[in-house]
């Protein structure tokens, strides 16, 4: 039986390919391998790719995202003005064979040349910018967590058991207690004494509770853990401020934004991890437009969670959805 050759009609003739790397970009303008290029991954480098490109004619650049390496390549990109494709990596996988950069830059530019790759959505600059400093607050409060875990690990350790007679260590009574503890007060009935008065049990039974072992090693882990938190704790206060600082910004200059009012919601409970110096119910309703509060298992906890996640356009149909499950 004769072979029969399938073509396709080329929708992007005037594309590019790159492989994406961490130390080196390999550049395809064509199929051929004299239309292959590398390239350095510094500043003066990704201008090199873009003067390169422009003496082809290219117009439209795909590339994969792959970590974080494409990143510098793809605002100097835009920047010269080309239309560029992020692509997802498992849509360029396919080719068979040994993989190289050079084949790979290849396969990426006859994919993009017969619109075979689609590209993967990018927030705006200013939701990326507020997302960057909400996941870095909650990578503090990550850390922080586990310093408290070790706290905990440490006091069990030394026969302290704060855990039984308070019911959070990094509370008011827990808190002032290890921070004694710290400071080389060992002493059970003094310690009790820094009972708050919202707390259940006694000062008794709290001083039986803090009769250990004064273990000089468990005691040294437990500075150190101590320190960590409270480091970790002012990193959390620092992103907090520029979050606090940029929706101010972002709502200070659109009337529109500024205007709206959002109604107290009382029943909302807020813990210790929302986001202090900010009311959030008011500020995220003048940001996005929308009342994310009044979506039922909405919280305050949860608002970071969801600026984080989710990009303004999609707000919308989220509460959509939220609305038509109560319904």
């Amino acid at each position: 039986m004769e072979k029969k050759n399938v073509k396709m009609e080329v929708i992007n003739p005037n594309c590019a390919g790159i492989d994406i790397g961490s130390r080196s970009h390999f550049v395809a303008v064509g199929q051929e391998l004299s239309d292959v290029r590398e390239f350095g991954v510094y500043a003066d480098d990704l201008v090199s790719i873009c003067h390169w490109l422009d003496e082809y004619g290219i117009t439209s650049v795909a590339m994969e995202s792959t970590g974080s390496y494409w990143q510098n390549l793809y605002v100097e990109l835009i920047r010269h003005g080309f239309e560029v494709v992020l692509a997802n990596g498992k849509f360029t996988k396919n080719i068979k064979g040994k993989k190289t950069d050079v084949k790979d830059a290849r396969w990426i530019q006859k994919l993009h040349s017969i619109g075979l790759l689609t590209g993967s959505f990018l927030p705006d600059e200013q939701t990326e910018k507020l997302r960057t400093y909400c996941r870095q607050r909650e990578n503090w409060i990550t850390l922080a967590a586990e310093a408290t875990h070790k706290m905990q690990k440490y006091l069990k350790l030394l026969n302290f058991r704060l855990d039984v007679v308070v019911r959070d260590v990094t509370g008011l009574t827990g808190l002032t207690i290890i921070k004694d503890i710290c400071e080389g007060n060992l002493d059970p009935e003094s310690l009790a004494k820094h009972r708050h008065y919202n707390c259940r049990k006694s000062e008794e039974e709290i001083a039986k509770a803090l009769k250990g072992n004064n273990r000089e090693d468990f005691l040294f882990g437990l500075k150190q853990e101590y320190e960590s938190y409270n480091f970790y704790q002012k990193k959390i206060t620092e992103c907090e401020k520029m979050i606090n600082q940029f929706l101010k910004q972002q709502i200070n200059t659109d009337p529109t934004k500024k205007k709206l009012k959002a109604p107290d919601k009382k029943h909302k409970r807020v813990n210790k991890n929302a986001i202090k110096g900010i009311d959030l119910n008011q500020a995220s309703y003048q940001y996005f437009g929308v009342d994310l509060m009044t979506i039922e298992g909405v919280s305050h906890s949860t608002i970071l969670s969801i600026i984080r996640k989710l990009v303004q356009k999609d707000l919308k149909n989220f509460q959509l959805l939220s609305n038509l499950h109560r319904g």
